[in-house]
């Protein structure tokens, strides 16, 4: 049960049958369980055919990782230290930070063991050239459209108005997809040669 409510958190709505393939049960140990939360006082939410949800605003307490998962995301930090985006590093480092402070002392310590001890040796120089993949990711998923000038490969820079779509990791950069509206198609934005982005527009692009 305590599982089924992390899923709940991770999604907006999950079916009956979502959760019995990911547990490997039936359909009615699912329908079981999910009676078992509500009359413990969860407000679990049904839209009907849809699925299950949890009510807006409601919180469980922190769930706790286990060793081998506290090591998971250790060893993928190592992973985006490699990355050339600053943004991103600040951001995932600062989520590592939240989850060591619910992990157990014997549990942090190991993690902090493990993270001095563990190295990718790619992009040794630890070069920085872009810093703005959270603003980009903001974007994106509030479809959002932004304005840039963007430098390209010829080292000629233009305006831009774009719609974000998808970021895409290639080695130790990313790379971005957009609508371009002075171009009229999609086109691949590197973030490095970004080299002016106001903030995302209020206005609201459709997919």
């Amino acid at each position: 049960m305590t599982a089924i409510l992390t899923q709940l958190q991770t999604k907006r709505l999950l079916t009956a049958p979502d959760l019995a393939d990911k547990f490997g049960v039936n359909v009615r140990t699912i329908y079981r369980d999910i009676r078992a939360l509500e009359q413990a006082g969860v407000p679990i939410l049904t839209e009907e055919g849809k699925g299950y949800t949890l009510m807006e605003g409601y919180k469980i307490p922190p769930v706790m990782f286990s060793e081998s998962q506290a090591n998971a995301l250790i060893l993928a930090a190592q992973l985006v230290l490699k990355n050339k985006d600053a943004s991103f590093i600040r951001d995932y480092m600062e989520a590592i930070d939240k989850i060591k402070a619910v992990l157990r002392q014997s549990e942090k310590d190991k993690a902090n063991l493990l993270a001095d001890r563990t190295r990718f040796e790619q992009n040794i120089n630890r070069e920085r050239n872009s810093d703005n993949i959270s603003q980009l990711q903001n974007a994106l998923t509030n479809f959002r459209l932004i304005k840039i000038e963007y430098t390209n490969g010829q080292n000629k820079t233009t305006g831009r108005t774009i719609e974000p779509f998808a970021l895409v990791s290639t080695n130790d950069n990313w790379l971005l997809i957009a609508w371009c509206r002075l171009r009229k198609e999609f086109r691949y934005f590197r973030p490095d040669r970004i080299k002016r982005m106001e903030n995302p527009y209020r206005e609201i692009y459709t997919t």
